[in-house]
């Protein structure tokens, strides 16, 4: 798995896209691995900014995906860490394109479909846009739990009732 992983790693480096396109990866996916957008942290400690980690431990890739949502809650600013294979990435970097410019309500439709589609990722690389929905729905949950802090303990005696 490791051997995979290094050769993978070589061959998603920058100016090696024709090999990478040679064994499967689509050009939007090299693209996006190649150029990230979005890459980096917000403070996970502000009250309108929401964190999602997510983690897929059959082929360890790891998702953070954090969202800046304004007072009208519009997303206005999303940032990413990935460490996994360059269809994680890719989706990870798509997903923070979408999210922008979106309500919460808008970006929670965001299927991992649509990122598979869009990338053109083959059956065997499905999970890593299914971590970007996780991660999406993650950072979203967070936000509005610091939306409310109240209402998870509320909903927790409700339950237990």
């Amino acid at each position: 798995m490791a051997a995979l992983r290094a050769v993978g790693a070589v061959l998603l480096r920058p100016g090696r896209g024709e090999a990478a396109a040679r064994l499967g990866y689509h050009k939007k996916v090299v693209d996006h691995y190649e150029n990230p957008r979005n890459v980096g942290s917000l403070d996970r400690n502000a009250k309108n900014v929401g964190t999602g980690l997510v983690g897929a431990p059959a082929c360890g890739d790891v998702m953070k995906l954090q969202v800046e949502v304004d007072e009208n809650g519009r997303i206005i600013d999303a940032r990413f860490k990935t460490f996994g294979c360059g269809s994680a990435i890719a989706s990870s970097s798509l997903a923070t394109e979408w999210v922008k410019g979106k309500t919460v309500d808008e970006a929670l439709k965001i299927k991992n479909t649509d990122i598979a589609k869009e990338l053109c990722l083959p059956p065997v690389k499905l999970h890593c846009s299914m971590l970007a929905e996780d991660a999406i729905k993650a950072a979203l949950a967070d936000y509005k739990l610091k939306q409310d802090p109240n209402k998870e303990e509320s909903e927790k005696k409700a339950n237990n009732a």
